[in-house]
C-alpha cells in the first residue's frame, strides 16, 4: 500500500538531528520558555517575513488567542461578525465562536477552495469587523485583493496559515500579509512537530505582547496577571525539533511541488477534476485534493490498487452537530465540495516509483 502520508519515513531522515536537538534540551535543564523557543520564534518570524512570532500550544490556540487579544485591545467585541470560508476545517470557526464572535460563512472560490474577494465583499455588513483568510490545502488566498478590501472597510485580517507554511504571492509569504497569522505545527503539516505545537506571526508589537501574556496565564511578568489567560505555550523540545525541520522546509516544499507537477501533467482521467493553481510559488501542496462525483467508488478502487486516499473533509462545519444552528444555511457549493473531494498521497516521503504508481492507478479509473 502506498501510504497517504508516512511520518515515520519523513522524520527518519532527520533522526540524528532530532535526537541531538532533544538531547540538547534535556541536558540544558530548562524545559519551558527557554532558549530553543526564543530561537525558533526568531527563525520562523524571519522565514515568514514578519517582525514577531509567538509560540503557542497548537494551531487552534494560535487563532483563538489572536482574536481574544484583539478583544482585550478593544479592536473586537462580543457579537462582531467575522467572515470565514464555509468549507474550512472546523478549527477556523471554533476560534471565532470561542470568543463569542459571530462567524459569517462564505462560499469559496470554486477553483482554489479559498475565499473569493467578490463573495467576501458581498458578505460585509456594518457589523463585520474581521476576515479569517484560510489558505486551504497549501495555496495562499488572494491576499492583495483581500487586504485591499480590509483597508477599505477597516477590517482586521487573520490568516489561517495552518496548511500553508512557505506559500507566497510575489515573494511575500503566508504569515506576513494579514494583521496576524495562526500556524499549526501538527505532525502532518508541511512544517510538523513531533506532537502538538503552533505559533502566531504579526508585525504588531502590542498584539504580540498581548498574545504572549494571554498564553502565559494572562501574565506579562511573573505573578502579575493582566488578563484571565490560559496556559498555551510552545514546548521547548518541540521548538528544538521544529528548528531542525525549518532548515529543511524549502527542500521538502520543492519535493511536494515536484510530486504535484507530475500528477498535474500525467493524471488523465475524465472522472477526476484536478486542482487549480495560479503559479508555482503560490502553492506548497500540503494536500493534493481532487474532486469526483464518483468519489466513494474511486476511493474503493484505488485502495484495491494499493493507493491510500483520505477525505479533507467529509462533513462541512455547518452540518456538524456542534453548529446545528447553521444547519439550514444554503451553501450548495461548499456541500458539493465536501461530497466530492478526496486527497491523493502527497509528501516528500513518496518515491518516484510510488508517484508513478499513483498516476497509473488513477488513469485506470
Amino acid at each position: 500500500m502506498i501510504p497517504f502520508l508516512d511520518l515515520k519515513a519523513l522524520n527518519a531522515q532527520y533522526r540524528d538531528e532530532l535526537i541531538a536537538a532533544t538531547t540538547r534540551v534535556i541536558d540544558s535543564g530548562w524545559y519551558i520558555q527557554g532558549t530553543e523557543v526564543k530561537a525558533f520564534e526568531e527563525e520562523f518570524a524571519d522565514y515568514c517575513g514578519s517582525k514577531y512570532c509567538i509560540g503557542v500550544a497548537n494551531g487552534l490556540d494560535a487563532l483563538t488567542l489572536t482574536l481574544r487579544a484583539w478583544k482585550e485591545m478593544g479592536k473586537l467585541k462580543e457579537g462582531d461578525e467575522v467572515i470565514v470560508p464555509a468549507n474550512t476545517y472546523i478549527a477556523s470557526i471554533l476560534a471565532i465562536t470561542e470568543n463569542r464572535l459571530k462567524p459569517v460563512l462564505v462560499e469559496p472560490d470554486e477553483a482554489t477552495f479559498n475565499l473569493c474577494p467578490e463573495k467576501t465583499a458581498a458578505a460585509i455588513t456594518p457589523n463585520t469587523k474581521a476576515i479569517v483568510a484560510v489558505h486551504l490545502y497549501g495555496q495562499i488566498s488572494p491576499m492583495p485583493e483581500l487586504m485591499q478590501l480590509a483597508y477599505k472597510h477597516d477590517l482586521l485580517v487573520l490568516e489561517d496559515a495552518a496548511q500553508a507554511h512557505g506559500a507566497s504571492i510575489g515573494g511575500r509569504k503566508a504569515g506576513s500579509w494579514g494583521h496576524a497569522a495562526g500556524f499549526s505545527f501538527y505532525p502532518g503539516k508541511n512544517l510538523g512537530a513531533l506532537g502538538d505545537a503552533g505559533a502566531v506571526t504579526t508585525d504588531d508589537e502590542e498584539l504580540a505582547r498581548t498574545i504572549r501574556a494571554l498564553g502565559n496565564y494572562g501574565s506579562h511578568k511573573k505573578y502579575e496577571n493582566l488578563y484571565q489567560g490560559v496556559n498555551s505555550r510552545l514546548d521547548e523540545i518541540q521548538a528544538a525539533m521544529l528548528r531542525v525541520k525549518l532548515r529543511n522546509l524549502d527542500d521538502e516544499i520543492e519535493s511536494r511541488r515536484n510530486v504535484a507537477e507530475y500528477y498535474l501533467a500525467h493524471i488523465d482521467s475524465p472522472r477526476i477534476q484536478l486542482p487549480a493553481v495560479g503559479n508555482r510559488k503560490s502553492h506548497v501542496w500540503h494536500l493534493f485534493v481532487v474532486r469526483s462525483v464518483h468519489r466513494d467508488e474511486l476511493q474503493k478502487y484505488l485502495a484495491e490498487q494499493g493507493v491510500q486516499t483520505l477525505i479533507h473533509y467529509p462533513v462541512p462545519p455547518h452540518h456538524q452537530q456542534a453548529y446545528k444552528a447553521f444547519s439550514e444555511m444554503a451553501l450548495p457549493l461548499t456541500e458539493e465540495m465536501h461530497r466530492s473531494v478526496f486527497s491523493l498521497p502527497m509528501g516528500p516521503h513518496l518515491t518516484p516509483e510510488q508517484v508513478s504508481q499513483v498516476v497509473e492507478a488513477t488513469n485506470l479509473l
